[in-house]
């Protein structure tokens, strides 16, 4: 590796490693209702499963809108394997069936199942849909997604996935602690932490020769195929490790809210996270990470008085009233397809390439000893 982009790579990490430090300052001097931390846990939620979709539509080509699927898989898993068995033997959670699980797991084991479950079942699904393209394998993915959510509401299903009721009582965000103590560890600086290192992973991969691949079979699938690379195992590949990562994204998103109901995994979500990879730019990470924390921020923080009677001071309660936010934010959004017509980032990612080469046109060139040669 070459000095620049070791160096390059240096200020990166320590610009991250400021990110998580500034995130365990806010837990130590801000109130725990703060809405902030809201905006940063689902945020960075949304962050690995905008990432996991980009993996798909802006590395490999593949146009899937099953992330929602993936995510209810997930959280279902997690949820039925981190609940206490005294819990499930009891009629707290399970009223109108016996639980058919009688053990229970960590939160690790738990949200590494999470993930295995939605990946086992992309693996399934991949044999049939992945030979399909463009618009048939969207549909294809929602369809399944659609299916997945009215099985796990099944009766029959009722002793494992209680049905159509709620799942509670897992193992949630007050449950982490920091390991071998007793000490609850920070639940924002958790959630970064799971998303901060499953996007790692994600990053690696892209930079890997499995990640040159599916770019290969995104800009020309003949040319990649004449190159040598099996499309299908790739592709089929690429599908599976987003499904991991969605399940794993989902598990996060349970023990955040600490309900679980499969009713809340409807295909607007899906629709949710594609808009913030559009809106990041298709083909780049730190792109849909930036752009998941605007979208949450401005549709649950920055814009919530529209739908409260007053914005920026401004009282009326016949302009500010519900559904005045959806409005506002369309709005927004359709300025920024406008102006950014390939995302915020497009496909590049944040680098300090330019900061590096900045400050060294500025650094005083070095001259020989003795004052230098003359002409």
């Amino acid at each position: 590796m070459k000095k620049k982009s070791k160096l390059e790579l240096w200020i990166a990490f320590g610009a991250i490693a400021l990110i998580y430090i500034a995130v365990a300052v806010l837990e130590q001097t801000v109130d725990a209702n703060h809405i902030i931390f809201t905006v940063l846990k689902k945020g960075a939620i949304y962050s690995l499963v905008a990432v996991s979709m980009n993996l798909l539509n802006g590395f490999t080509g593949l146009f899937s809108l099953g992330q929602a699927g993936f995510m209810l898989i997930g959280a279902y898993t997690y949820s039925i394997f981190t609940m206490p068995v005294e819990v499930k033997m009891t009629e707290q959670v399970y009223k109108y069936y016996a639980s058919a699980i009688h053990f229970d797991t960590g939160i690790f084991i738990g949200l590494v199942c999470a993930g295995l479950a939605a990946a086992l079942f992309a693996a399934l699904i991949g044999l049939p849909v992945l030979r399909l393209k463009s618009d048939y394998l969207a549909i294809a993915t929602i369809g399944f997604a659609e299916i997945i959510r009215a099985i796990f509401q099944w009766d029959v299903l009722g002793p494992v996935t209680n049905g159509a009721n709620v799942m509670r009582e897992y193992l949630d965000l007050t449950d982490v602690k920091i390991p071998f103590t007793d000490i609850p560890f920070p639940p924002t600086l958790y959630v970064f932490l799971a998303a901060g290192v499953c996007i790692a992973l994600i990053v690696l991969l892209i930079n890997s020769s499995y990640g040159r691949a599916f770019k290969a079979i995104r800009d020309d699938e003949i040319a990649a195929e004449a190159m040598g690379i099996n499309l299908f195992k790739h592709k089929e590949m690429s599908f599976i490790i987003s499904s991991f990562f969605a399940g794993v994204s989902g598990a996060l998103l349970a023990m955040y809210q600490y309900t679980v109901q499969a009713a809340q995994f409807k295909s607007a979500m899906t629709y949710e996270i594609l808009l913030i990879v559009v809106i990041g730019g298709i083909g780049s990470v730190s792109g849909s990470c930036i752009a998941s924390f605007l979208y949450i921020a401005a549709s649950e923080w920055w814009l919530r008085g529209l739908d409260m009677g007053k914005f920026l001071g401004i009282e009326s309660a016949s302009l500010f009233r519900s559904g005045f936010r959806r409005f506002v934010f369309s709005i927004i959004i359709m300025l920024i397809v406008l102006f950014f017509s390939k995302g915020l980032m497009g496909d590049k990612e944040i680098s300090f390439g330019g900061l590096i080469r900045r400050f060294n046109r500025n650094k005083p060139a070095k001259t020989a000893k003795g004052g230098g040669i003359d002409a």
